[in-house]
């Protein structure tokens, strides 16, 4: 039988673990960190800027035109949202699957989870072009006659889902934290940490009722988030599936956008977990290279499930017989007999999401951290020119050809689309600094058994 490798390294014992996971919260922040989270700031300042332009002066600031009446917002929302997909799946379902190597790294994946879905949230209000009515979209009471939300629209659907889906993330997330809270608070030392600690540890006693109340509360919760995880990209997926344009109205949709975002989340997840690797030097006990190597291996196989579905999205429309269908997604791929005006765009898609990743069927690059984070970029890369490529490519030449343009990209699409990371990048590294990055309540039972109780085993 082979012997498995050590979840954690080191030799810790309990104190250790306590003491490392807590250091960077009760400690002052290292230069890095300060450089890291200033450039971050002044990434986020520049896009409180943009979204200022473009709620003052409107839409028409962005490439959208006539035939491109959906721009980058919705592209780069459907790409948040995907990045928000991995830190639910590792946290909950792998929880259901008793899989112990998610202990280290899935109180970061919740926290990416989370800030992922904020900054996804902005972009369909923006898009509205008046986000001042956007509480229309919610079916609250009112006054003004038989008006209704339309929930005939998948739009619509999306509102429900996101924030569903957002809402549960974040209690179970938070829940995960009620016990290091109460740690925080016994080792604070400043009487402000000790009340704010104490208020967000909601009285934890560490008593056998509390752990059992937790335990109930928290397998609950992962129940509950497991089909979110499945549904919200299937229904953010909707918003272009049961449209009737060529290209979209597609039943491989749903399962195509799962698997995507899915495969986005993770590879965000091998970036951030590399930095912060790189910026707290002691956690590398705790996020091991084995724990690298499973997520390199599930970025790998849902970059081959991803390559099946634009492979059968080709064979699709070849089958079907629709020339409108054919046309598309031959113009996409810049076949003969079309202009291919995008071809650029959906080779640049298939390199990074389907060729590079492959990459990781060597052992050798699966377990080499500079050659993870380069391929986690390229995915993430690869993966907002998916949404670029489904997006633009199949509005910007639909069944009249007297009304095809191309998309009028802007400065201030790509302002949008940076400035969107200051915002992602500002909370996460906060996070990092205020809160256990590691849950010091789940790597404890990870301890090897048999060791000395005055070592700190069990």
């Amino acid at each position: 039988m082979m012997k498995r490798n050590q979840l954690i390294l080191g030799n810790k014992t309990l104190k250790d673990i306590t003491d490392d996971i807590c250091q960077p919260v009760e400690t002052l922040p290292g230069k890095g960190w300060v450089g890291m989270f200033l450039s971050a700031k002044t990434l986020l300042l520049f896009y409180i800027f943009v979204l200022g332009m473009i709620v003052a002066n409107g839409m028409g600031l962005l490439g959208v035109n006539h035939p491109n009446a959906w721009g980058t917002m919705i592209i780069t929302f459907v790409f948040w949202i995907g990045i928000g997909h991995a830190g639910t799946l590792i946290s909950a379902i792998l929880f259901l699957f008793r899989q112990k190597w998610r202990t280290s790294v899935a109180r970061t994946a919740e926290a990416m989870t989370v800030f992922a879905v904020m900054t996804a949230g902005l972009f369909p209000l923006l898009h509205t072009g008046r986000p001042w009515l956007d509480f229309w979209l919610f079916p609250y009471p009112n006054q003004r006659g038989p008006l209704w939300v339309n929930f005939r629209s998948p739009l619509l659907w999306d509102v429900f889902a996101v924030s569903t889906y957002a809402t549960v993330s974040m209690v179970f997330w938070y829940i995960g934290l009620v016990p290091d809270f109460a740690t925080l608070k016994d080792r604070a030392k400043n009487k402000i940490r000790k009340t704010v600690y104490g208020a967000l540890s909601l009285g934890w006693r560490g008593t056998a009722r509390n752990w059992s109340h937790y335990e109930m509360l928290y397998l609950i919760l992962a129940g509950l988030s497991t089909p979110l995880v499945l549904s919200v990209h299937t229904i953010v997926s909707f918003d272009f599936a049961v449209a009737s344009l060529p290209g979209w109205h597609t039943t491989i949709f749903p399962p195509y956008f799962v698997a995507g975002a899915i495969f986005s989340g993770f590879a965000m997840v091998v970036t951030l977990m590399t930095l912060v690797r790189i910026g707290f030097p002691q956690f590398k006990d705790y996020i091991t290279l084995d724990h690298m190597e499973v997520m390199n291996k599930i970025i790998m196989t849902t970059g081959l499930m991803v390559g099946y579905a634009y492979a059968s999205e080709f064979f699709v429309a070849w089958y079907s017989g629709n020339v409108y269908e054919r046309y598309v997604f031959m113009s996409r791929a810049g076949l003969p007999g079309t202009t291919g005006d995008y071809a650029w765009s959906y080779w640049i898609m298939v390199t990074c999401n389907v060729i590079i990743p492959q990459i990781f069927w060597s052992k050798w690059a699966r377990r080499n951290i500079a050659v993870m984070f380069v391929v986690s970029i390229f995915v993430n890369i690869g993966m907002w020119f998916e949404r670029f490529v489904i997006t633009i490519t199949s509005l910007h030449a639909d069944f009249l050809p007297s009304s095809w343009g191309n998309y009028a990209w802007s400065f201030w699409d790509g302002a949008l689309l940076f400035g969107s990371f200051g915002m992602f990048l500002t909370l996460f590294l906060l996070y990092l600094r205020v809160f256990p990055a590691i849950s010091i309540a789940e790597i404890k039972p990870m301890l090897p058994v048999g060791r000395d109780d005055h070592k700190g085993g069990h």
